[in-house]
Formats: structure tokens, sequence, C-alpha cells
């Protein structure tokens, strides 16, 4: 079965931080793919702005090395490239002042999609908004991507909402975050509404708890300062996990439309119950005999921002009342993974006996490494000796369901852009759901800081701290195991 790549109209994208990191390792490389596949058209137009002292040709020869450092080997075809390359241009841009917007402005035709991606600080997302209107560079119809953090707590995500604001209508903002553009995230919403197995079991009476887990292997490295301001709560939770639990726990919208989705995501955060301190742990990951601990990391002795958080969140609606999500998201644990489980309740009677055991349905949903889901069942034991009961994997991963086709599936950066292009808002977070999250966290964090907690230790490349095994062993329940 061929993958059907449906090609967008001819746009101008301009990328503020065109020579910065994101650009190069994810952005760029990210577009010549969708040129390679042919859903970009050859007269669009990629425009780099940065502060650096660059002309075009220097910015080509940026480009072609990253695109040669970060995309697959057999994508790096000499002539693909320069064909590619062909289609950009670079402008030196100030975005706290007046230098090179009128350069900028000539660049961009008229009678195609505009779209201006933000790939800088928030502290610049309010300056380059203002500067595109009053250059009359973005017109009515124009998109603006911004990158998280948007902002750090409920106050600043307000005012980076409002500076927006004042020159775009919520219509051009798409709030981007990489995890909802993920080819198992969106299969979320194809599992639960396009299947009758699944979505009469989606609930408080079968459904036994969930537990969504996103862990890195590695640190916070030169980020340390940085992350330190942040720490997993804000850097993880808020954003990519509050998505992830949005839609494990949505009720069905009525139509598969931007708003109608964002709608009842944001019933869900609107429904989240705060949270007490014994349903809180958080951690930093100790020294090894060869790596810093995450306080050296930081640059801080006495640092008490987390690298590991684990939580128990319960939503108060008729669909989930009683049913406890866990999320637990660190850095140096044991593996790289990402998995939402959706733990079943048990048989409410075995027919089998004691000695058959306890079996639970597990569907697991793998967002990385190895994309795909895992449905356990409980079979019979092969052989004569009586009934003897197992679990077992029905198993679904991209790779061998789709074969070749599975090397095609653009990764998130590459179908978020395209949707921005399409004018797609359906993976962008809305203004009030960024906000309806920063007001559900915030307390948590004040809490904390006002106790003046202190991480717990844990060791590197673990499975975090034993206070999170302990949370759920309280209420007979153990976390899944990390694994690839």
């Amino acid at each position: 079965m061929a993958s059907r790549v449906i090609p967008v109209e001819d746009f101008d994208l301009v990328i503020f931080g065109g020579t910065g990191d994101l650009a190069r390792r994810k952005i760029l490389p990210g577009l010549y793919r969708r040129f390679c596949s042919g859903q970009m058209p050859e007269t669009a137009r990629i425009i780099g702005a940065a502060r650096s002292e660059h002309d075009t040709a220097e910015f080509r020869q940026i480009v072609r090395d990253a695109i040669r450092e970060f995309s697959k080997k057999n994508a790096c075809d000499d002539a693909l490239i320069g064909t590619f390359l062909e289609q950009l241009h670079y402008v030196q841009v100030d975005a706290k002042g007046e230098d090179g917007w009128d350069d900028l402005r000539d660049l961009m035709r008229k009678d195609v999609v505009k779209a201006y991606y933000f790939s800088v600080a928030p502290s610049l997302f309010g300056d380059l908004a203002e500067r595109l209107q009053a250059h009359g560079i973005a017109d009515e119809d124009a998109r603006i991507v911004v990158e998280k953090p948007f902002g750090r707590d409920l106050a600043s995500a307000k005012k980076l909402n409002q500076d927006l604001a004042k020159h775009f209508d919520e219509t051009q903002i798409y709030r981007i975050d990489h995890y909802l553009g993920k080819e198992t995230v969106q299969n979320l919403m194809a599992v639960r509404f396009g299947n009758i197995l699944f979505e009469p079991l989606w609930n408080s009476q079968y459904v036994d708890h969930i537990q969504i887990t996103v862990a890195e292997t590695v640190g916070v490295g030169g980020r340390g300062e940085y992350y330190d301001k942040s720490g997993a709560m804000r850097d993880m939770v808020q954003n990519h996990l509050m998505q992830l639990l949005c839609l494990i726990a949505m009720e069905p919208p009525s139509r598969f439309n931007p708003d109608a989705v964002r709608d009842e995501k944001l019933k869900v955060i609107r429904a989240l119950e705060p949270i007490d301190h014994h349903h809180i742990v958080r951690g930093q990951y100790d020294a090894t005999e060869t790596e810093p601990s995450y306080r050296e990391d930081a640059g801080d002795p006495r640092s008490r921002t987390e690298s590991f958080i684990a939580l128990r969140c319960m939503i108060s609606n008729w669909r989930w009342a009683g049913t406890p999500f866990y999320l637990r998201t660190g850095k140096k644990l044991k593996a790289r993974a990402s998995e939402i489980a959706v733990v079943f309740k048990d048989a409410p009677h075995s027919i089998f006996g004691e000695e058959a055991g306890r079996h639970a349905n597990v569907l697991s949903i793998r967002l990385q490494p190895n994309e795909g889901m895992t449905l356990k069942v409980t079979i019979k034991e092969p052989g004569p000796g009586g009934m003897r009961l197992i679990d077992v994997p029905l198993d679904m991963s991209f790779a061998d369901a789709l074969g070749e086709e599975a090397d095609d599936i653009p990764d998130a950066y590459e179908r978020l852009i395209m949707d921005v292009i399409r004018g797609n808002q359906t993976l962008f977070m809305r203004g009030d759901e960024v906000q309806a999250a920063w007001a559900w966290t915030d307390p948590l964090i004040e809490s904390w800081e006002a106790r003046s907690d202190v991480p717990k230790h844990y060791d590197a490349y673990s499975s975090g701290p034993e206070d999170a095994a302990m949370m759920l062993h309280r209420e007979g329940r153990r976390w899944r195991e990390i694994k690839e």
C-alpha cells in the first residue's frame, strides 16, 4: 500500500532563529524531507531570519550541513539537496530593533500562504508579532508558530497571550507541542473513536488506572542552568504529559475539527482535581562514577528543582470518577521510553480458581522508540496439566505493520509544519488550554515551594526514587517497567 502524500499550496515560511539549534536539528531537515516526498511545492520559499551576519549563500551552507548531520544518510541526495537549497533565503533581522524588516517585507510574496515560525526565546514573541504588523509583513491570513515554553506560570502565559492577541487573531496562532505530532499520539483518537471495541470500555467501570510515562536517559547536561529554572513539572508535565492526558481522557468530540477537539481537551483540564503533596514525588538524579549529579549539572549544590516527578491525578467527571491517572517523567532513567498504558480491571469473577492467578488486560501505546501498540490478553498456556493461564501480547509496531512505509512516516515537526501551511489547528494548543493547564499547575508548584520541599535522590539510570514506587504500592498497584 503506497502512502498518499497530498501536496500543500504554495507558501513563504519565515523561520526566526533560522540558524539556531532547533532550526538546524528539526525544522530545516524536516522541511527537506517534505520536499523530497513531493509534499512541498518547488515554488515554496523558506526564509531564515536571525541576528547573525550571514548572507543567503552562507545560510544555504548551514542548512546543507544540518541536513547531512541530522537526516538519514540515504536521504542525503546531493541533487535533491541542491534543488531544495535554491528555495532558501536569508535576512539579518533585529527582533527588538528596526534593522532588516524592510528587507524581509521585500522578500515576501503576495497571494501565497505566509507563515512565521518563532524559533526564539518567548521574551521575543511580542516584539516579533509587533514588528510583523508594524512593517506590513503579515496580513490577516498569516500564521505564526510559537514554541514552548509558553510561559512559566499563569501570569506569564496570560501576558504572552495578550501580547500576541494585540496583533494576531487566535485562529492565526499555532502553539506547537511536538508530542502532538507523533503518529502514535494521533492514533490515540483513531483507536478510541474509530473502534467500537474500545470506546464502550473507556471509563471507570472497566479501567482500573492509566499510566503515562515519558522517560529519558540523558541528564540536563549543558542545559543545567536553564533547566534549573523550570524543572520537570514546567518542562514536561504542564505541556507534553498534560496533552497526552487530555487525549486519553477526553470525551468524543462532535466532529474532528480543531475547536471541537480542543473544547473537549479543555474540559479535561478543568475537571482535574487539586493534588495534595502525598500524591506527588519529586526527585533528582545522583552522580555516577563518571557522570555528575543533577545539582552538579545545574551548578547549584542546594538546588531544589526536580529532574523527576511522579503524581496521581483524578478527573472529576462521570467517565473517570474514581480512576487514577499516574504520570511520571524524568531525566537519567533506565531507558528512553514514552508510553501510555491503559490497565483494565480484573474480570469480576474467575471461573478458573485461585491457582489461575490474577490477569488484567493492558493496552500499551508506545510513543517512542518503536512506535506502536500492544494489547495484553489472557490465554491458556499450551500443553496438558490443567487450565494454566498466561498473558500474551497482540503486538503492532509501525515498523512491522507498515514495512518500508514506516520510514516515510513524517516526524512530528514535519507533520505540524505542514498542518500550519494547511491552516489546520487540531494538533496545536489554544490559548485557553495553556492558561487552564497553568491554573492547575501553579498551586502544585507553590505548595512545594512553600514547604521548602527537597526532591528525593535517585540513582542515575534507575526507575526513579523509591518513593514513587511506594506511592503506587500503597494503592495496591505498581509502575510498569521502563524499557525500550
